[in-house]
């Protein structure tokens, strides 16, 4: 559970570009930083917790990758599962799939054009990263 539970912080913060928290970690703004200009923006990721789940064979082998999905989402940030494809394979199958079963459950912030909100086909890294273990230099 917990191997499971680090496994999963370590994709949010790859897909999020978040750090490695609390369970109920949420991503925060500095407070002196002003909030993003949204005028032109492509879609932002807007999970709590990353939907993909590292298959754990690879986990315990100590495997990693990185997956990069071809997504679509619609003008409310829903992602159009039967549009999502592999961009760019990770070289290992079951990770690819992995990425690919998680793809609906993402949750974007929608795509901006001219300040409105759009349809958007983006490209979406999904970084599969064993946690630094405590204790131990790089």
């Amino acid at each position: 559970m917990i191997r499971r539970h680090c496994s999963r912080l370590a994709l949010l913060a790859a897909l999020a570009g978040a750090a490695c928290g609390p369970r109920d970690r949420k991503m925060v703004l500095p407070a002196d930083t002003p909030p993003p200009d949204r005028h032109d923006d492509t879609p932002v990721a807007i999970n709590a917790e990353t939907p993909v789940e590292y298959p754990p064979a690879l986990f315990e082998q100590g495997i990693e990758g990185n997956v990069v999905l071809r997504l679509h989402t619609d003008e409310e940030g829903r992602v159009v599962p039967e549009s999502t494809k592999v961009a760019e394979s990770s070289g290992y199958p079951a990770l690819d799939s992995a990425a690919l079963l998680a793809a609906p459950q993402l949750r974007f912030a929608p795509a901006q054009h001219n300040g409105a909100a759009v349809a958007a086909t983006f490209l979406q890294p999904v970084h599969f990263r064993h946690p630094p273990r405590a204790g131990t230099t790089p």
